[in-house]
Order: structure tokens, then C-alpha cells, then sequence
């Protein structure tokens, strides 16, 4: 059975991801997350007990946990979650963007690095020994915005737009350098915005959502009419483990799930859904730099490792706006203290 240190699996994508892999029973885990805002345990609760997870609370910044934890437990893989991801608090408060997804990236390699054995004799053909994998979970993001026609490609620059996502694509840049200086086996995966259960509700699909239930205002960036590729959060956990297990070192894959929407269409269509009427939708003032249209061209992922997304949009969105009317109680629990006094400051 392999080990998997996950960092920030206490977030939405991590903790599905970590369900997903234990369902698989070929894995062991370990999650380690500072547990901050978007950071919840109760994600987890059905595998807390699980007899190949375990939990360490800290921070990929610390540099003697992660000593500790690398020599402890050898693990087979670091898949790398752990961000600070919403633009408008990278707009907001930069610099913890800077620290936790920089530094945190290059702190993290560095530990990789220790434990991982180069065949030093035959280090330019990259002859490995057996060592540890790391996997950085990106976004499309880094390549900045399209125009109406055209995809992100790997192949592509990078043109960052926000605090936010220049951190990315500096710890990129960082993940690369990792692979090219030292050999170390490394993957970069680049997804489109997801969407589905346990997503922190200041994200526009279930800030909507709730927003919709409780018969508020929904609030909309500009004239709405901004473009996004949405990919099920399950279809990006599948994508990664492929990444995982059958990945080139060194290459970059874009995951995407082929359906492009507005911002507005989204809206309309949980409205729609949920049988409230367009007249809570309320346009505020855009977000600086908002890039306009994202869009993924998966090709190489579908080809080169065999997978494809399995959610068609229509049957996503249905079963996560079912998801967040069932699961009122956690809804209820995440939308209390600093996150509403953020909200109040972002969309008054």
C-alpha cells in the first residue's frame, strides 16, 4: 500500500479527494492542514476513523514538521492542495497568498527533495530509484484570460491577472525548477473552476445556492457575462489519481470539463432550479483586473493517460444544488463568524 501526505485535505478539493482514494483501498493518507477558514475536519467525518487515514494539524511553511513527517512515514507521493485560492481575498491581503503558496510550495519541495534518492551516476538520462512523487494541484488561472475564441493549452505563457493567481504560477514556476535543477519527479495539473459538495460558500456556485434558499440578494460581478469551464470536483480527484499513476515526470496536464457557462448562466440556472425568481440578482461593481473567459483544452490529458470527465454539467449541478439543500446544518455551521464579516465587506 503506497502513502500519500496530502496538504490542505481538510478543503474542498482535498477532502474529496481523500474519500475518493480510500473508497480505492490502494492508499494510505495522511492530511496535513492548518485548518483555516475554508479548512473543515467535519468534511472527513465519515473517514476520521478510517484505519489507513491520519490527521496532523500544521502549516507546509513549517520546515521541522515537515522534516518530521517525511522521515517518519517515506511517503510514495506529495499531492499538493494546500492554497489560499479566492481572488478577492488575494486582492484584499496579498502577502498571505505570497507566503502560503510560494513559500509553502517551495518548503514542501525542499522536504520531497530529502527524501527522494537520485541515481546520481545516471542523473541526465533521469534514471530514478524509488522515491517520492509530487503532484501540484494548479489552475487555469495562470495563463491569465482568452479572448472569445481559443484554449489554454500547456504549451501556452502564463500571464497571471491577480495576486492570487500570479502565486500560483510563481509556485509553478518553483515546481518546475524542482524537476530541472534536482531531477525531482514532479506533475503540475492545471484544472478549470469545480464545483460540487463541501465547497466553502463564498465560491459562486454554492454562495448562490445558499444565498438562493434564503431568499437574499445574489450578488454579480459586473455585467456577469464573465466565462468559466466547470469541472466536478469528483471528476478532478479521478484526474489527478491518473496524473498520479500514470504521469510523464516533468509534464504539465490541463484538466477541464468542457462546459463553458456565464457567470449569468450559472445564476439563472440554480434560479431556475430552485424556483426563485431572477429579481434577487443584483450586479455590483466588478472585481479589479476579473478576467474575462477561461477555457481548457484537455487533449492531452484525454490521450496521453485516458481520462475524461464523467459529469455532464447538467447532472453536476442538479445533484450539488440537491447536495447543499441536504445538507443544511454544515451550510449553516461554515457561514458563521469571520467568513460573514468577510462577505459583508466584499459584497455591501
Amino acid at each position: 500500500m503506497k502513502h500519500l501526505l496530502v496538504t490542505g485535505g481538510a478543503g474542498f478539493i482535498g477532502s474529496n479527494f481523500i474519500k475518493r482514494m480510500l473508497e480505492i483501498g490502494l492508499y494510505a493518507i495522511t492530511n496535513l492542514d492548518a485548518l483555516t477558514y475554508a479548512g473543515n475536519l467535519h468534511n472527513l467525518s465519515v473517514v476520521s476513523n478510517h484505519q489507513h487515514y491520519s490527521f496532523v494539524k500544521g502549516n507546509v511553511c513549517d520546515r521541522p514538521l515537515l522534516k518530521q513527517l517525511f522521515s517518519e512515514r517515506q511517503f510514495d507521493a506529495v499531492i499538493h492542495f494546500a492554497a489560499e485560492s479566492h481572488v478577492d481575498r488575494s486582492i484584499e491581503s496579498p502577502q498571505i497568498f505570497l507566503e502560503t503558496n510560494i513559500l509553502g510550495t517551495q518548503t514542501l519541495l525542499d522536504a520531497a527533495l530529502s527524501q527522494w534518492k537520485l541515481d546520481v551516476a545516471d542523473k541526465y538520462s533521469r534514471s530514478y530509484k524509488p522515491g517520492v512523487r509530487f503532484i501540484q494541484v494548479s489552475t487555469d488561472e495562470v495563463y491569465g484570460t482568452l479572448k472569445d475564441e481559443g484554449y489554454f493549452t500547456e504549451l501556452m505563457p502564463i500571464l497571471p491577472n491577480s495576486p492570487y493567481s500570479a502565486s500560483k504560477a510563481s509556485a509553478d514556476m518553483i515546481v518546475r525548477a524542482y524537476f530541472e535543477t534536482y531531477g525531482l519527479p514532479v506533475n503540475i495539473t492545471r484544472c478549470s473552476n469545480n464545483y460540487g459538495p463541501y465547497q466553502f460558500p463564498e465560491k459562486l456556485i454554492p454562495l448562490m445556492i445558499n444565498n438562493c434558499i434564503q431568499n437574499k440578494a445574489l450578488p454579480i460581478y459586473g455585467d456577469g457575462m464573465q466565462i468559466r469551464d466547470w469541472l466536478h470536483v469528483w471528476d478532478h480527484c479521478d484526474a489527478i489519481r491518473t496524473v498520479l499513476e500514470k504521469g510523464v515526470p516533468g509534464e504539465i496536464y490541463n484538466i477541464g470539463g468542457n462546459n463553458e457557462k456565464t457567470n449569468l448562466q450559472i445564476v439563472e440556472l440554480i434560479i431556475r432550479e430552485l424556483g426563485k425568481s431572477t429579481q434577487l440578482i443584483r450586479h455590483v461593481k466588478d472585481r479589479p483586473g476579473h478576467d474575462r473567459r477561461y477555457a481548457i483544452d484537455n487533449t492531452k490529458i484525454t490521450t496521453q493517460l485516458g481520462w475524461s470527465p464523467s459529469f455532464t454539467f447538467e447532472q453536476g449541478i442538479s445533484e450539488t444544488i440537491r447536495w447543499y439543500m441536504d445538507h443544511a446544518q454544515w451550510l449553516e455551521e461554515v457561514i458563521s463568524g469571520e467568513y460573514m464579516e468577510y462577505y459583508k465587506r466584499m459584497y455591501r
